[in-house]
């Protein structure tokens, strides 16, 4: 093996990023990044069906997003030494390894149908053996050989598993693992196209790329001692196998979409930020000694190492994942929260183009106010959109609970008047207003506070009263009163 570590992640563009997939990058380029290693992007696109250029883009810009960088990969402008890394492009240097196989006796041509031996299984399954092809081409005669051709039969080309045995390794994560041959069958390494299978193909790969550590979900796992058998076969040494813990949902079946998004793009576009996902998806089957929760982007690669990975499944939880993106939010500055909402204000229909400086410094005023109530990107339009528009919009359940009660219609008239001679209208100005109006009226401070809210805002709930009274302004707050009291009257 090489000095340093080398690792890669190795998506199918078949379809997103998904959660599970997004980890498996992040921690193989966590533990590049802790190591001084490299992280190599390889895109296996032998799936000729189901791959696409669409996927394959979704995917490029879900690891982008989430900042995770690779050395050595497509898109790069020198790719680097072990080019190209997509499977597609590298088939004659399979081809050339597949003949080694058959010319050293240990691959044979089988030509099978699926449906024949999807026959051997339930055959074997009736008879209590294990549900694997039966080696029918293992010996084939030239005779039988020409025969099979002369039916048009195409042949797929089977690896020859050895029948007595077992495949032992040790798994960074989980031990001592244990694998008799006799359960394996004499699995497919190359289809009829000529194009390798997975578990031929990544081998191959592999050595050829020097990978010295295999990162990967335990759905692999069952694959590993087939790889195995073709490290051996190759006389390669094998990389170190690290199998991550399974990520179910909190009902504790596998994650999937019913338990709600499941790919990166879609937390993205529902206005999570990239360091509270990444920050999440590490401790999904990791964690530090102290269970530290929080952590900056240097910081996690400083303390993530493979031996605090634990194999139990580890469980996706939504509301946790929104607290902390809610924490990160708060920790984001303002001036940058604002560039990140421009998206989402454009989309409620609040901007149109990008703002000018004058627009932004007005932006900035106005999430301040919501800054420590924000959990999501996307929440910020509804949470200011009263702020910005011209119009107020009134809910019918603010105008029934606050604005219809006996006396608030005299708090509001009451103190439109005050405020249409108050300077300067301030948050300060304001507040002492409507104080000293309660103390004078006898009244508690939640029938005045209230009406002028719902009166100014259309809601009941929102930032503070006099901070937000100020960001409106007096000419506003005086309008948006006058229609109130309109409404009340039944004259809007």
């Amino acid at each position: 093996m090489t000095a340093k570590p080398r690792v890669r992640f190795a998506p199918s563009p078949t379809g997103a990023l998904h959660v599970g997939g997004a980890r498996t990058a992040l921690y193989n380029w966590l533990y590049a990044r802790h190591t001084g290693g490299t992280f190599i992007l390889r895109i296996e696109d032998t799936d000729e069906a189901r791959s696409t250029e669409e996927s394959l883009n979704v995917i490029l810009d879900g690891l982008r997003w989430m900042g995770l960088d690779w050395d050595e990969g497509p898109t790069l402008a020198h790719p680097g030494p072990h080019a190209p890394y997509f499977q597609m492009q590298r088939l004659e240097i399979y081809a050339g390894h597949l003949k080694e196989l058959v010319e050293k006796g240990l691959a044979y041509r089988c030509y099978c149908t699926p449906e024949e031996v999807e026959e051997m299984r339930k055959r074997a399954l009736l008879n209590k053996r294990p549900p694997k092809y039966d080696g029918t081409c293992r010996a084939l005669t030239p005779a039988q050989t020409l025969a099979k051709e002369k039916e048009g039969r195409k042949a797929v080309l089977r690896f020859k598993t050895p029948v007595e045995g077992s495949m032992d390794f040790t798994d960074v994560v989980r031990g001592a693992v244990h694998f008799d041959n006799a359960l394996l069958d004499d699995f497919v390494i190359s289809k009829a196209s000529g194009i390798p299978t997975y578990n031929c193909a990544v081998v191959i790969d592999d050595h050829l790329m020097n990978i010295t550590h295999v990162i990967r979900g335990d759905d692999h796992i069952s694959n590993t001692p087939r790889q195995l058998l073709l490290f051996k076969a190759f006389g390669w040494e094998p990389p170190l196998f690290a199998h991550i813990s399974m990520i179910l949902g909190p009902d504790g079946t596998r994650l999937s979409k019913r338990h709600g998004a499941v790919s990166v793009v879609e937390y993205r576009d529902a206005g999570y930020l990239p360091g509270a996902v990444r920050n999440y998806l590490a401790l999904l089957g990791w964690s530090t000694e102290d269970s530290q929760q929080i952590f900056e982007k240097d910081e996690l690669v400083q303390k993530f190492t493979l031996e605090r990975a634990k194999p139990s499944p580890a469980i996706f939880d939504p509301a946790k994942l929104l607290w902390m993106n809610g924490e990160y939010i708060r920790k984001t500055p303002v001036k940058e929260l604002v560039q990140l909402s421009i998206p989402f204000m454009k989309k409620a229909g609040l901007l149109t183009r990008d703002p000018a400086p004058q627009e932004l410094a007005r932006l900035e005023t106005v999430v301040a106010l919501e800054h420590e109530k924000i959990k999501l990107l996307s929440d910020i339009p509804h949470l200011v959109d009263f702020l910005l528009k011209d119009e107020v919009v009134y809910e019918p359940e603010a105008v029934e609970k606050v604005l219809k009660k006996p006396g608030a219609s005299g708090v509001v008239a009451d103190l439109m008047e005050r405020f249409s001679i108050l300077e300067p209208f301030t948050a300060a100005s304001t507040e002492k207003t409507c104080r000293d109006y309660a103390v004078e009226k006898n009244f508690k401070t939640s029938p005045v506070f209230h009406p002028v809210r719902v009166s100014v805002s259309g809601r009941t709930q929102g930032p503070s009263l006099f901070h937000m009274l100020e960001v409106l302004g007096k000419e506003k707050s005086l309008a948006r009163m006058k229609k109130a009291l309109g409404l009340l009257a039944g004259a809007v």
